[in-house]
């Protein structure tokens, strides 16, 4: 049975399932250096995109299209898109159920577009079911809660039964959108930016990439506890606002903050509401647990939200959840696998088995004059980086799944020195507050780390240990914490060999990492990309290393 699941709107991408195994997710933005948040645009590309794997729309047994918000003429949930050059409407069902519908994991079915008799489920659907069907605890066949929240809706909590099946909606934690954060930042500089209409795709994309910015940013401010009263106060009066509406509580604080909340500077009110949002997130996930259910679960955490690796941390350190689990695609970003496996786990499988190097595939393409290509190994690579301290674009095999670059399509530096983040955000043009994150040798972790648990997707906070942040200051946030992704050693990846070579040969278990993308766009989709931009004298791909011959 081939599923392909389909997400049209912003994030969007194309995913195939095959007996309950994915084959792949081509995300968008990771096509020929797409923009971020891409959305499909024409549905030639699933065509295409199917075409580039071996398949061909006759091959698929049941398309999948996510649901949505937006809306035709006719009052019915549909996404704009092209078909054959003219504009058309896929129809889609709603972004989440209402009451009265068929539960959460309802069924919409809709016909044309060269998909035949395809399917839908709302969006909020795909987030739960794609990251439950993703989690261990599926694979186990064990139950567990799953807390989705996502731009347009509160945070909600479900509970899945693995062995029958069934998914039941337990409540909503608190009257707070999932897009409340960025709206609230984007009233303050540096993301104050002034919009003709805010549902303009500039506007839509400036708002999607606010938050992963001001979290990084509010590690400038300080948390000032005092204000929470405030926060207390302007969520109980704007409790019912529409959700077109969500950043009238950074307008308040904005036009009131001498009032309100005297003395705390743009970062202070940004690392404040990012910390209150989080304290009650935590609180009222607690009490619904264990009012409910006191011999609590495991949790899965899916929507966009769960990008926030503060906010996961404490639900993690809060004891209340036997494990917690965030998939490397929590985001829109996995919304093609979430809605496909809404079908898969509809039709009696609860288990997707995947692997996050599931991306699109890296392509032959042709290098600019001026670079020189000799064969170089893993090894040699790196003790190239450890001898050179320069920093390389590593391409290998297929790209990662979701936001963040876990080694694939990576630019991978030495961490000893701080002028290496200097270096690499500069190089990226970002924002020098912006940290970059250290992947590291699972088993060395917990020496260099605290906690140092386990994290293969960047998804929960850690910090140094004694002695470590000037070992590798590059790797080191402004408030002492680090986005660690870890690696095992024996893991089928290059830069898996190539960290753990750099280790036996420098000491040092820890490497910078951050993507090898063009500002605004996706990961590189191939080595020529990569030497057009030109940011780094090297570039390894495959065995390869390509030098630029014309760098100082």
């Amino acid at each position: 049975m081939r599923i392909c699941g389909i997400k049209a709107s912003h994030d969007a991408g194309v995913a195939v399932i095959e007996d309950g195994r994915l084959l792949f997710s081509h995300e968008i933005e990771k096509l020929a250096n797409g923009g971020r948040y891409s959305s499909l645009g024409d549905l030639d590309r699933v065509t295409e995109i199917l075409a580039a794997e071996g398949l061909s729309p006759a091959d698929i047994d049941q398309f999948v299209v996510d649901g949505w918000y937006t809306k035709d003429a006719a009052g019915r949930h549909a996404v704009a898109v092209t078909s054959g050059g003219l504009p058309v409407r896929l129809r889609v069902a709603p972004y989440v159920e209402s009451p009265g519908d068929g539960g959460p994991l309802q069924r919409h079915t809709f016909s044309g577009h060269g998909f035949g008799d395809y399917a839908g489920y709302t969006h909020v659907a795909n987030h739960l079911i794609g990251t439950y069907c993703s989690s261990p605890f599926a694979a186990r066949g064990e139950d567990a809660f799953v807390l989705v929240w996502d731009g347009i809706i509160t945070p909600r909590l479900y509970r899945v039964r693995a062995v029958t099946r069934e998914v039941t909606f337990v409540g909503d934690l608190m009257p707070v959108f999932g897009g409340s954060f960025a709206a609230f930042c984007a009233r303050f500089e540096p993301y104050l930016r002034e919009t003709d209409d805010m549902a303009s795709d500039r506007a839509i994309r400036h708002h999607l990439s606010v938050a992963g910015k001001a979290m990084a940013y509010a590690a400038t401010g300080r948390v000032e506890t005092g204000a929470f009263a405030v926060f207390d106060d302007l969520l109980a009066e704007y409790r019912d606002i529409p959700v077109d509406r969500v950043g009238v509580l950074g307008d308040k604080v904005a036009a009131n903050r001498d009032e309100l909340m005297p003395g705390l500077s743009n970062a202070d009110l940004i690392a404040t509401y990012q910390a209150y949002l989080g304290h009650h997130l935590l609180r009222r996930l607690v009490s619904a647990v264990r009012g409910r259910f006191p011999d609590g679960g495991n949790l899965v955490l899916g929507g966009g939200c769960a990008l926030n690796i503060k906010w996961n941390t404490a639900i993690r350190a809060s004891g209340v959840f036997g494990e917690v689990f965030v998939p490397p695609f929590p985001n829109d970003a996995g919304a093609a696998i979430g809605t496909a496996a809404c079908e898969m786990f509809r039709r009696g499988r609860t288990a997707l088995e995947w692997n996050v190097y599931s991306g699109p595939r890296l392509p032959t393409g042709t290098v600019p004059d001026g670079w020189r290509a000799q064969p170089c190994d893993e090894r040699r690579l790196a003790a190239l980086l450890h001898a050179e301290d320069e920093p390389v674009v590593v391409l290998s095999g297929r790209a990662e799944l979701g936001p963040r670059a876990l080694g694939n399509r990576s630019i991978l530096a030495p961490a000893t020195s701080a002028r290496m983040k200097e270096r690499l955000n500069h190089m990226k043009n970002r924002a020098q507050y912006r940290p970059v994150a250290p992947i590291c040798l699972a088993d060395r972790a917990p020496q260099v780390f605290d906690p140092g648990t386990p994290d293969p997707y960047m998804i929960f906070e850690h910090r140094m240990r004694p002695g470590w942040a000037e070992r590798v200051p590059a790797v080191v946030h402004l408030d002492g914490t680090a986005r660690l992704q870890t690696i095992e050693s024996t893991q089928d990846t290059a830069t898996a060999r190539i960290l753990a070579a750099y280790a036996e040969i420098s000491g040092i278990p820890v490497l910078c990492n951050t993507s090898a993308n063009l500002a605004g766009r996706g990961f590189f989709p191939d080595v020529e990309s990569a030497a057009r931009w030109g940011g780094t004298r090297y570039i390894w791909s495959e065995g390869t290393l390509y030098t630029n011959t014309n760098a100082g």
